[in-house]
């Protein structure tokens, strides 16, 4: 991309040359001043591409919104033109105000636009020039979601409703995490980045690349929060904190883990299950497994069979700390 602007920017100051020179040409009065005319068309060319370059980060998202606000100037500007205010008065003075009118409420127009561009909700529902429907329920994904990692699998399955956002700064923040020196924050930032990765590759997952930064808000969470506000979506994290602030803002939250709870089956007396045998329990000949969930089995006189993977019938269920605690007998 870089090297593609370069030539871009090569060729226009090239072609603006050009087009003082050919100016300097076709008017016989400017044959004593060639090099003031290509000087003139040469710094044209180079404002140009300076204007170029401090625009730089400016969005689709901004643009949008500084159109807005310049139309919406200029509309309020025409009103007071066509006011009793401007009827009557020195023509040469009525010119001047109603230009000076129209280029002042224009600029205000334009800057308040600009700074409130996040509350702005003119959000372009494309992504990977793709259309889509304004009415999908969305989701802003945080940090701790996608190095989770979870949310592919579940992508994989279709079985999430969602259009996924990703902000331009969770990005940013997975990249400072995948740089750190720490080798743990460092896998955890890669894992992270291989997951956003692996949505980007699946057709059926609707996923945004949000690039508009919530200036005014000093951290993350707070980013976080005020962007799923400002889009009516959901915010999907595994953070507590962030959870908290959200539910303190009225913002409805996505839990992979309340989701993975809610997927585990009830156990009832009587019904069988394969367990493995990790350890001995408490009481002489007993042997302790688990569940996927966590659930602890306690299998009676099954010690001889640690480090196995047998078939139990429950005989009781315990509520736990933990979760449940499962007593089981052997099948013969």
């Amino acid at each position: 991309m870089g090297v593609t602007l370069l030539t871009i920017r090569i060729v226009f100051f090239i072609l603006v040359v050009g087009a003082s020179y050919l100016v300097w040409y076709t008017v016989p009065e400017w044959e004593d001043i060639r090099w003031l005319v290509l000087s003139v068309g040469a710094l044209i060319g180079a404002l140009v591409i300076l204007t170029d370059i401090l625009l730089k980060g400016f969005s689709l998202r901004g643009l949008s919104a500084l159109t807005f606000g310049m139309f919406i100037g200029w509309l309020v500007a025409f009103f007071i033109d066509n006011s009793p205010l401007f009827e009557e008065g020195d023509p040469e003075i009525l010119f001047i105000s109603r230009l000076g009118l129209f280029v002042i409420l224009m600029y205000l127009g334009a800057v308040i636009a600009l700074r409130g561009r996040d509350e702005f909700n003119l959000v372009i529902p494309y992504v990977r020039f793709v259309p889509h429907g304004v009415d999908v329920p969305l989701a802003v994904v945080d940090a701790s979601t996608l190095i989770d990692g979870r949310i592919v699998g579940i992508s994989r399955s279709k079985f999430l409703g969602h259009a996924l956002v990703v902000p331009s700064f969770v990005v940013e923040e997975m990249h400072r995490i995948a740089d750190s020196g720490d080798p743990q924050r460092k896998e955890r930032g890669r894992r992270g980045l291989r997951a956003l990765n692996d949505l980007r590759a699946m057709d059926h997952v609707d996923l945004r690349i949000h690039d508009s930064d919530v200036s005014k808000r000093d951290n993350v969470d707070e980013k976080l929060v005020f962007l799923a506000q400002s889009m009516k979506a959901k915010l999907f994290t595994l953070d507590y904190n962030l959870a908290q602030l959200a539910r303190f803002h009225r913002v409805e939250w996505l839990n992979i883990n309340d989701l993975a709870k809610a997927l585990h089956p009830e156990l009832y007396v009587g019904e069988t299950l394969e367990v493995e045998l990790v350890k001995a329990g408490r009481e002489p000949g007993q042997a302790v497994g688990y569940l996927q969930d966590g659930s602890m089995v306690v299998v009676n006189e099954a010690k001889s069979l640690i480090g196995q993977t047998v078939a139990v019938e429950v005989q009781s269920i315990l509520p736990s700390a933990g979760g449940k605690m499962v007593f089981a007998r052997l099948l013969k």
